[in-house]
């Protein structure tokens, strides 16, 4: 069975549950041309799953930077792709926004309201993530966190009123099947398809995203 939620076309990315970490690192790289870079990952700790930073607080215990120089450690490179998941089999996928995307991040209510609306305009969508904490990431064009606020503003909106938000350089989403501590993994939404590899500009989603938060407030 596959690792998604909906779709209407087969995924190119992942393909299985089975398929590995590393397997599905290397294709993020190789067909879809994103950076990624290893982040933390879960361990046993008497019983309990614990993140390997070793925090027991931590608030996203396997999925985030392992390292302070991940900017710089991300790579589209195939081959040092699969060499850092071979050093660390079970580290999470991380992968870079500001480089060939950003991501609108909001709440999975407003999300799922947001793509329905999207899905009756015949809206043009990019790559969408539903992570563990209940959030749903819209991958589009690199930029967006710059343009974000001030589309809101012109809608009516001010940008603190809304749990929008807007990853661009500097930030990173965690991609599928990367797994949250004990409350599952990152999933599809919108799958990575051929029809969806040129994604829409940030203007494009901003109106039912900002609407779908404002009623969900």
């Amino acid at each position: 069975m596959e690792e998604t939620i909906a779709g209407t076309e087969a995924a190119q990315i992942p393909k299985q549950r089975g398929e590995s970490l590393l397997e599905t690192a290397v294709r993020y790289a190789e067909e879809r041309h994103w950076d990624v870079f290893p982040g933390t990952w879960l361990e046993a700790v008497d019983g309990v799953q614990r993140c390997s930073c070793g925090d027991a607080a931590c608030a996203v215990p396997g999925a985030h930077p392992a390292r302070e120089d991940w900017a710089t450690q991300a790579t589209g490179s195939v081959t040092v792709a699969r060499r850092m998941w071979q050093r660390q089999p079970t580290a999470s996928i991380l992968l870079p926004t500001g480089r060939t995307f950003d991501a609108i991040s909001v709440p999975e209510t407003a999300g799922f309201l947001a793509l329905a609306r999207m899905e009756r305009m015949e809206s043009t969508l990019g790559p969408v993530t539903l992570t563990p904490d209940r959030r749903m990431q819209f991958f589009v064009l690199p930029g967006a966190s710059v343009k974000v606020p001030e589309l809101v503003r012109k809608l009516g909106w001010t940008p603190s009123s809304l749990d929008l938000i807007a990853l661009g350089e500097g930030s990173y989403v965690a991609g599928p099947p990367t797994r949250y501590g004990s409350s599952g993994a990152v999933q599809w939404a919108c799958r990575p398809t051929p029809a969806n590899r040129w994604l829409p500009d940030a203007e494009e989603l901003i109106s039912p995203l900002a609407y779908a938060c404002g009623r969900d407030r």
